[in-house]
């Protein structure tokens, strides 16, 4: 493609060179650069890119995207290279590779998901919901990204503009539909989503978590906002007002607001029928409908998948026969029956919000069960948030056992103080410290009561454990197997 078509809209402040000229391909990593490139020098938080101009150059590139001019002269000096000076490199990448694939999100129905808590289930359950009613989608999530019902496991919960724009196009020369899409916040404010068109936006929740990024919980509601504030006019803002930041989300949007709730009167309604270990009973805007998914923060995943599915023009009733059909995301609230009557609950809570919900579902639909919870916290992460669900886990729970969760470079013994921290002298007394997760485990199945209830919080659809800079193969879902078999 013409470098010209590339740099389209990339806020270009000046240019230096031929724009005329053929681009192969387009990258910010230096050492990905092949003959005839456009290299895409960004500052990141800990290498500047423009730090690796000569060195794409030496292996091949044809232009540079900089925000640096001076710099850039001074590693291609003497080098017929186009230099292409812009505002924000980061926001270039973006636009420079919708521009590159030829902007494959115009060309399909593209739905994104914000929020803290439920973005992969929702996105999981409309890619299966929608390939249920006979339409062909692709799906980028945290867990993996599907081109019809091809996967490839995913790295980021939002991957990097490149990645996205190739999918994307992968998704439509294979003729997909639709895509859904989890949109982090980090995703919104470094820019990889700028660029595309979406068709649906929708807003989860906003609770306590990322601080350590974005240090105000102020900046980490602008950055969900932004998401909203960015789509177009014919486009539709799917809200939930039952969140107390659910209208501000969509104060300032273009798009047509579509609100659903579990509590008020709005667009789209549900409630809880009943519920147990194997499902529950729902009344979705009038209608009953079974699902296998328990909770109310499933009610409203299941309540944001029909409402999108009614916004994208799905008829009410084959919507509703879909939604019963949905099975759970991996890794969120699977069960394993074990021996004496004990059910093991694999869940992915690793918020405050998310790990009060889950625990509360428990209590409800097991009130006389013991409930053991079974957690940790992530290294390098958000700190504030270890005793705040040391104390929710104190409140909702019988027992207690902290344990490592992907501590990465800090301590384990570290992370575990800051959580017993939020534990008052009564949390304590019910509380085990264990920093090996396998033994964790064991331990929570041993010390169980006939038919006790043990949710293993944070790890989710994770096979691996993070300790250090090493990733560990950890299957929990498999450990507990394992277990089980042993003591039958």
């Amino acid at each position: 493609m013409i470098l010209e078509k590339i740099i389209a809209g990339c806020a270009v402040t000046a240019v230096q060179g031929r724009t005329d000229i053929e681009i192969a391909s387009v990258c910010n990593d230096s050492r990905k650069v092949t003959c005839g490139a456009l290299f895409v020098a960004v500052r990141g938080y800990a290498i500047d890119g423009h730090s690796f101009i000569a060195k794409a150059v030496e292996l091949g590139a044809a232009a540079i995207i900089c925000e640096d001019l001076e710099s850039a002269k001074a590693q291609t000096q003497g080098k017929d290279i186009t230099l292409v000076q812009v505002e924000s490199s980061r926001y270039a990448l973006a636009i420079a590779a919708a521009n590159f694939y030829d902007n494959p999100s115009h060309k399909l129905t593209l739905v994104g998901i914000t929020g803290t808590n439920g973005k992969t289930t929702t996105v999981t359950l409309l890619h299966r919901m929608f390939t249920a009613l006979g339409y062909n989608c692709g799906l980028l999530s945290t867990i993996a990204n599907y081109v019809g019902n091809r996967g490839t496991e995913a790295v980021n919960t939002t991957s990097d503009p490149l990645t996205i724009n190739s999918l994307l196009d992968e998704m439509v020369q294979a003729g997909c539909e639709y895509c859904f899409m989890e949109v982090s916040s980090i995703g919104v404010e470094q820019d990889r989503v700028a660029g595309l068109k979406f068709k649906v936006g929708i807003f989860s929740n906003l609770t306590h978590d990322h601080l350590d990024y974005h240090k105000t919980f102020a900046e980490y509601l602008r950055c969900k906002k932004l998401f909203f504030d960015t789509l177009p006019a014919d486009a539709y803002a799917v809200t939930n007002i039952d969140d107390r930041n659910g209208m501000v989300m969509v104060q300032n949007t273009k798009a047509e607001v579509v609100t659903y709730s579990c509590r008020k009167i709005a667009d789209h309604t549900c409630r809880i029928i009943e519920q147990s270990f194997e499902g529950m009973q729902l009344r979705m805007d009038g209608c009953e409908s079974w699902s296998s998914l328990i909770g109310i923060h499933n009610a409203y995943n299941l309540l944001a998948i029909y409402t999108t599915a009614i916004v994208l023009g799905a008829d009410r009733q084959e919507a509703l026969v879909a939604l019963s059909s949905l099975r759970p995301a991996p890794g969120r609230l699977e069960n394993i029956r074990g021996p004496r009557d004990i059910s093991v609950i694999i869940d992915y809570a690793h918020t405050p919000d998310a790990l009060e919900n889950v625990l509360k579902t428990l209590r409800e639909i097991a009130p006389d069960r013991e409930l053991i919870c079974l957690f940790g916290c992530g290294g390098d992460r958000d700190k504030t948030k270890r005793p705040e669900m040391a104390q929710i886990a104190q409140k909702l729970s019988d027992r207690i056992i902290v344990t490592s969760d992907n501590s990465r470079t800090e301590k384990t013994s570290d992370i575990m103080a800051d959580i017993k921290a939020g534990l008052d002298l009564s949390g304590r007394s019910r509380s085990l410290f264990i920093e090996d997760r396998e033994e964790a485990i064991r331990t929570a199945i041993m010390i169980a009561s006939q038919g006790a209830t043990i949710l293993l919080a944070g790890k989710g659809h994770e096979t691996y454990q993070i300790i250090g800079t090493e990733k560990r193969h950890f299957d929990e879902k498999q450990i507990v197997t394992d277990i089980f078999k042993e003591q039958q």
